[in-house]
């Protein structure tokens, strides 16, 4: 079986969304590996950090919100 890590990083950035506070911070208890994907595509800031949050780019908090309504919500009736 080969691992998609981009669907991998598309639902973490998801998930970054759902803890999202104080506009663009957000708690990095995800994958490290994910976790460093992201900020080498410019999406998050390092998260090789003593801070326990990332703060989401402006290249990031566009996607992470419309991946997190793509994966996590249900339609509209």
């Amino acid at each position: 079986m080969e691992i998609d890590t981009d669907k991998i990083d598309y639902a973490a950035l998801a998930l970054l969304w759902l803890t999202l506070h104080e506009q663009r911070r957000a708690w990095k208890g995800l994958d490290w590996d994910a976790l460093d994907r992201l900020h080498q595509k410019g999406l998050i800031s390092n998260p090789a950090s003593k801070a326990k949050q990332v703060v989401l780019t402006d290249e990031g908090l566009r996607p992470a919100k419309e991946l997190f309504r793509t994966l996590f919500t249900r339609p509209e009736p």
